[in-house]
């Protein structure tokens, strides 16, 4: 299939994740209105305009590629590239002032998840990875922890109650049981830490595909897997493992009981 490279598709990604994400900056930390959908989850207007700008700079530079985003949904139907977009990853933190939430971009190619990219604006980290291309955390090459002893790891959960109301409190629990560190440093978050080494496992009970587009070639890329709690690597599976590969089997082994 003829088409741009995937490296020109990850530049434009990388500085679309940075336009939105400095966009993001000028409502962050101020007194921002909160509204709520019908989830529960909650929303600002800081999250629209994010989307919106998104959405703009892919139809302006390639009109026929479809989108899906999670504030306004579907657009370009089957095209073969497919843009996956969430303009505020933890949206929770950002409207508390923590700075661990994200601008997220993921392309699917044919179907296949190929290029992700995380930049996480208070913090100014960029991740990006594309398939056969590794993966880069702020230029230099990431790679996943060479840790191979579930008791010496750092796991990471994005909170502590999703887990029972989901029915996975048990593998919760075993794994909590069995590594040497427990933190709740979540959402995009916690899966770019294991992708760059400084976590080991990172668990979500529930995930978005547009949670999960670009989480799953980049921890490809560094050396990790990326799944859903079946152990398929897939951006649909309504759920998340991320490892550092070494330790995959045994935490498949512990999710199953």
């Amino acid at each position: 299939m003829e088409g741009p490279s995937l490296s020109t598709l990850v530049d434009f990604a990388v500085d679309a994740a940075w336009q939105a994400g400095r966009l993001t900056l000028a409502y962050f930390q101020t007194c921002l209105t909160v509204e709520y959908k019908e989830d529960h989850s909650p929303v600002t207007i800081a999250d629209r305009r994010a989307e919106t700008l998104l959405r703009n700079l892919v139809g302006e530079r390639f009109p026929d590629h479809a989108l899906l985003g999670e504030e306004f949904g579907s657009v370009g139907g089957t095209a073969p590239y497919r843009w996956i977009i969430d303009p505020i990853d933890g949206t929770r933190s950002f409207v508390h002032g923590v700075p661990l939430y994200a601008v997220l971009i993921g392309l699917e190619v044919s179907g296949k998840p190929s290029v992700g990219v995380a930049y996480f604006p208070a913090l100014d980290e960029m991740v990006w990875a594309a398939n056969g291309m590794g993966c880069y955390w702020n230029g230099r090459r990431a790679h996943v922890s060479p840790q191979e002893n579930l008791e010496r790891s750092l796991l990471l959960a994005t909170d502590t109650e999703s887990f029972a109301s989901q029915g996975k409190n048990d593998a919760y629990r075993r794994l909590v049981d069995r590594v040497a560190e427990h933190r709740t440093w979540g959402d995009a978050y916690g899966h770019i830490l294991v992708a760059t080494g400084r976590a080991e496992v990172m668990l979500d009970p529930v995930m978005e595909s547009w949670d999960s587009a670009p989480l799953l070639p980049i921890l490809q890329e560094a050396g990790g897997t990326f799944t859903d709690w079946r152990g398929v690597a897939t951006i649909h599976g309504g759920d998340a493992i991320s490892t550092n590969r070494h330790l995959f089997p045994e935490v498949m082994r512990l999710v199953a009981g």
